[in-house]
């Protein structure tokens, strides 16, 4: 069994003088990790600190044992952002082949990319004429060249077709399986169910932290939105106390 893959002792991050996290400790092993809560919530933050490019105020940070954004983690990490992160005035195989020579991976791992993010039919278009969604997965399919220990994915269905949906999140289990760390952050409470593993965020802090059925048991739910919901009032009652 993995053991964690990431370890998170008291991160505080500061901006604007404003606490967008606030003395977080969480860890993060094997399997498929969610990371739900509301848009502005801190999602984000988390991702771009664990991958080393957010300036935190306080607390420790590592992954597979090392600080975050240490040189020798660029290889084991697969970051995704919100944003597509490739070059619109390439095909998607030029981007493909451009990132490979990077990363010094060969063509077999390009083939393989492509067709985990059911782009194969796409390899020749320029990607700056493709949809929003298509263009995400060009991004994920760079992330997934060097088959990475870690995949950190901010969002990646958004402004997916359900059937997509699907199969991405089947691949998410796969790569899991196959032994990477899934972090995946949505804002879709639906998609809850088909994490291993959530952690529910509000406010720069965590209000839970389990399977989503335990998660549901805990706040007397039926469903991961009446539990966060719940969350929140018991939260707000608590602090107002």
């Amino acid at each position: 069994m993995m053991k964690n893959a990431v370890e998170v002792r008291g991160l505080t991050v500061v901006r604007g003088g404003s606490s967008v996290l606030t003395d977080l400790d969480l860890t993060i092993g094997g399997g498929v990790t969610g990371l739900l809560g509301p848009s502005g919530c801190g999602k984000s933050t988390l991702m771009r600190a664990l991958v080393g490019v957010q300036r935190v105020a306080g607390g420790q940070l590592s992954v597979f044992g090392e600080p975050a954004g240490s040189r020798g983690l660029r290889d084991r990490i697969g970051y995704v952002t919100q944003a597509a992160s490739v070059y619109d005035d390439l095909t998607v195989a030029e981007n493909l082949r451009f990132f490979s020579r990077v990363l010094g991976v060969g063509q077999e791992q390009v083939a393989r990319a492509v067709e985990s993010v059911d782009l194969a039919g796409h390899r020749d278009q320029v990607v700056g004429r493709l949809s929003g969604g298509q263009r995400s997965r060009v991004s994920l399919a760079v992330a997934l060249l060097a088959t990475p220990d870690l995949l950190v994915l901010d969002e990646p269905t958004v402004g997916l077709d359900p059937v997509l949906r699907r199969d991405l999140w089947a691949l998410f289990h796969r790569l899991a399986d196959d032994g990477s760390a899934v972090l995946v952050s949505s804002h879709v409470m639906d998609e809850a169910e088909r994490c291993d593993r959530l952690l529910l965020m509000r406010e720069g802090r965590i209000l839970a932290d389990d399977t989503p059925a335990a998660i549901k048991q805990q706040a007397g739910a039926h469903d991961i939105e009446g539990a966060f919901l719940e969350l929140v009032a018991r939260d707000a009652g608590g602090a107002a106390a």
